[in-house]
């Protein structure tokens, strides 16, 4: 499910498990950047950020590159981040109501101050800054996911429900104006990679996600992988530096992709992705690179997830903006280029839209449900194959 429940630590600690990652170009304003992290999967009407974590984005500037007839992208040195943190929860201004307040640290040190839960967004220095309760805009049939793991064949159906159907996540949507936060020569190719930290003593990396589904699709099942078999993978992924990954695990994450790549494409009875020689997988080090890839300078669009991607691995031009939107159908695009190629026919999984379509207006994500699915009849809903434990829905 995107990044939801993406490994034991995730399960255990939801107000730092990211479940979504998006970065595109506002529809409303040319220049402008939207960044939105979304964390707490199934989140109850009493959820809260925490006050013990940072909800950081990070952005370098990339070059899409085909050099020596690999297919890769080259990050640069400069980052941007932008730091997230809240307050515990304090009384407010009514006898009955409390808040909590935030603040976002810009790359250049400027701290904005802002109050979760706000309609109004708080705007200042080139950004916009929203923080609360949103509908959660992701979607997809998990059930059919699982199944076609289970049992080794495409297991879609041309019309299913939304797994995700009324649940709320806890949303942080920056805006930015890209030339006056970022400077007016950067990108307008832009690395986006979103983080959760814990913001006391020596700083660990809970979470990282870039690309949607990496981690709960691509590299959850180890079934396939005869090398790491009895290793829940994901816990060390999320600790890892997107931009720089250990030298330590890199041939682990190698492994598991090689695997569950070639699994995938044998799901259509054909090879559109033949192994080299040393049996590594086409997709395996461009995924690796495990950042959304947006283009600041084309308009937004609704459908252009792995479209650079897809340009760079045959060798053309991107033609979108990349990135990624709430409304994008990604699971029906991800599984297209995984089974079927670049070339292959489109494969659907019959859900085809949110649980109500965003906005196009900041903060974009719509208003929360007021009677959201307990998160625990949330696991017994996605129930999984007999031999798949509720654990590893994710």
């Amino acid at each position: 499910m995107a990044d939801h429940f993406s490994g034991p630590r995730a399960l255990a600690d939801p107000a730092s498990d990211i479940t979504d990652v998006y970065a595109f170009p506002s529809p409303e304003q040319p220049g402008h950047l939207v960044l939105v992290l979304d964390v707490f999967p199934a989140a109850p009407p009493t959820a809260l950020f925490s006050d013990a974590v940072s909800y950081r984005f990070r952005l370098r500037p990339v070059a899409a590159t085909t050099a020596g007839g690999t297919p890769a992208f080259v990050v640069g040195e400069d980052e941007y981040a932008f730091d997230v943190t809240f307050d515990a929860l304090v009384r407010g201004d009514g006898a009955d109501s409390m808040v909590q307040a935030g603040r976002c640290t810009t790359p250049d040190g400027v701290e904005i101050p802002f109050r979760v839960g706000e309609e109004q967004p708080t705007q200042m220095h080139g950004l916009r800054i929203f923080a609360g309760t949103r509908l959660d805009p992701f979607f997809i049939d998990l059930k059919a996911v699982l199944a076609t793991e289970a049992q080794e064949q495409l297991a879609f159906r041309p019309s299913a429900a939304n797994s995700l159907e009324g649940m709320n996540v806890l949303a942080i949507v920056l805006e930015l104006d890209v030339a006056t936060v970022l400077g007016s020569d950067t990108g307008p190719l832009l690395a986006v990679v979103g983080e959760t930290v814990t913001s006391y003593g020596h700083p660990l990396r809970l979470e990282r996600m870039g690309r949607p589904e990496i981690k709960n699709v691509i590299m959850r099942s180890s079934k396939f992988d005869p090398v790491n078999r009895d290793l829940e993978i994901r816990d060390l992924y999320n600790a890892e530096d997107a931009f720089n990954l250990s030298h330590d695990y890199v041939g682990a994450y190698r492994s598991r992709l090689n695997a569950n790549l070639a699994f995938f494409d044998r799901l259509d009875g054909k090879t559109n992705w033949p192994l080299d020689d040393q049996g590594v997988h086409p997709l395996t080090e461009l995924l690796l690179a495990d950042f959304l890839v947006v283009d600041t300078s084309k308009p937004f669009s609704d459908d252009s997830d792995l479209e650079i991607e897809r340009a760079v691995l045959t060798g053309r031009p991107h033609t979108s903006c990349g990135g990624r939107s709430p409304d994008d159908d990604i699971i029906d695009t991800l599984y297209t280029v995984l089974v079927g190629g670049l070339d292959g026919p489109p494969i659907r999984d019959g859900v085809d839209q949110p649980t109500q379509p965003t906005s196009r207006g900041f903060p974009y994500l719509v208003p929360p449900n007021p009677d959201p699915p307990d998160r625990m009849t949330v696991f017994a809903a996605l129930a999984p194959p007999s031999e798949v434990t509720p654990s590893s829905t994710s």
